[in-house]
């Protein structure tokens, strides 16, 4: 950084001159891991390219029906390129799809039946997915009330434990889930190689399993994606990696044709499936998001490998660890106290673009179980590409950075997340 942009982070942004030399240090010594990042970025730019002038889009697709939504060549063109871009038969690409929790509640919910099994194999999901099974909460609807079993397998060493999920399954098993990203806990991404190896696994054994991948957060973090490597069928958020910060809203999902029917028939209704629903004008911007997505993905991740530098030089525990090979967008942090934890999420939100202004605190947020402090100030609420960061208010009080659509604005958040800590003695900055 030269001295004019010190110069406006000092009087502008109120950032401490001795957190700007740190944070800038902690940049120098993570810097040379950019290019491998360019690398993955180049292969799945062009991966989109490609599958867009495959899919001969053109202009007039942008163009959209009303009503039931029949003919509408935008969502179908839509639904083709994501199927091309994840390697899949079919897909499912709608706005009406609310997040990536409803995109995996439809998915298991459209395939499972009364006495299938469900068999999770990479331990306990995601908050939000235990109230969908009905581990936890009492919602109603979910996968226990309607006859749907369900047990998992805590990872071993941080690795899928092949032996013990291969003895876990049972005749009646249908649905093999992974969760590839870290969620709220204290493991790193699942690398699509892990993943690769445990379908193969199972699928010698049991080929007519069904996997199922939630690729949340991961998106475009390596050159292949799971259903390159045996997973059947896979689902995520549009405002997450895919979306590229321009999707307004919706889910995908994407996998063997037989099965994407019967998720749009769970969508809809059987025998409608994918033939109607409209898109309400979003194609345009559901591709355009998509287009951008492989560059600000790894914008996100060069951002998280600089919290990663940042924290890990400050003494904390960070998941994934700065060699790690990363196969999600999200950076834990282990704060170890919940002043730390909110002070970190209000120096992201005081980088924000929206909303720069708000303080976020902890609350009840539905389908969690602990109280969260959520910083997100996007332009579209819940970016999760977007700068924002969260955690649940719980030991050991972890921090969750994720997004970030451009580097600069990542290096904005960390700088305002460590003056936050400094300025309320939370942290000491390292003397050199």
């Amino acid at each position: 950084m030269n001295k004019s942009t010190i110069n406006i982070l000092c009087k502008q942004f109120d950032i401490k001159e001795e957190v700007i030399s740190y944070v800038q240090n902690c940049e120098m010594e993570v810097s040379h891991r950019f290019t491998q990042l360019d690398s993955i970025r180049e292969y799945n730019q062009y991966k989109v390219i490609e599958a867009m002038q495959y899919n001969r889009l053109a202009s007039t697709d942008f163009n959209w029906a009303t009503g039931y939504g029949y003919g509408d060549v935008g969502r179908d063109k839509v639904e083709s390129i994501f199927a091309r871009v994840f390697k899949g038969e079919s897909a499912l690409v709608r706005p009406a799809i609310a997040s990536g929790t409803h995109a995996l509640s439809l998915t298991l919910s459209g395939i499972l039946r009364p006495g299938d099994h469900l068999l999770y194999i990479t331990g306990t999901p995601y908050d939000t997915l235990q109230k969908v099974i009905g581990t936890k909460g009492n919602g109603e609807g979910n996968l226990l009330q309607f006859g749907i079993e369900y047990n998992e397998v805590p990872l071993k060493d941080n690795f899928i434990d092949i032996e013990a999920s291969l003895n876990a399954i049972k005749k009646n098993t249908k649905i093999v889930a992974i969760q590839r990203s870290t969620g709220y806990s204290d493991r790193r991404a699942l690398t699509i190689e892990e993943i690769e190896f445990a379908i193969s696994s199972i699928k010698e054994r049991h080929p007519d399993i069904i996997i199922m991948v939630d690729n949340c957060y991961g998106e475009f973090l390596e050159e292949r994606e799971p259903l390159e490597v045996g997973a059947d069928i896979i689902a995520g958020s549009q405002i997450k990696n895919p979306g590229g910060g321009l999707a307004l809203s919706g889910g995908y999902i994407v996998g063997r044709e037989y099965l994407i029917d019967m998720v749009a028939n769970r969508l809809t209704a059987p025998g409608l499936g994918k033939d109607t629903g409209l898109t309400f004008g979003t194609s345009r911007t559901t591709l355009q998001g998509l287009f951008l997505a492989p560059h600000i993905v790894m914008e996100a991740v060069k951002g998280a490998l600089l919290v990663a530098q940042t924290y890990s030089n400050l003494g904390f525990n960070i998941v994934p660890k700065i060699d790690d090979k990363r196969s999600d967008i999200i950076q834990g942090v282990e704060l170890l106290s919940p002043e730390r934890v909110s002070e970190f999420c209000k120096g992201i939100q005081a980088a924000s673009t929206v909303d720069s202004y708000v303080v976020p605190e902890a609350w009840d947020m539905p389908g969690y179980a602990d109280k969260v402090i959520m910083a997100a100030g996007g332009f579209i609420e819940g970016s999760s590409i977007e700068l924002s960061a969260d955690g649940p208010m719980r030991e050991p009080y972890y921090a969750y950075y994720q997004g970030g659509l451009t580097f600069d604005h990542c290096r904005l958040g960390v700088l305002k997340s460590v003056n936050n800590l400094y300025m309320k003695n939370l942290i000491d900055l390292p003397i050199k």
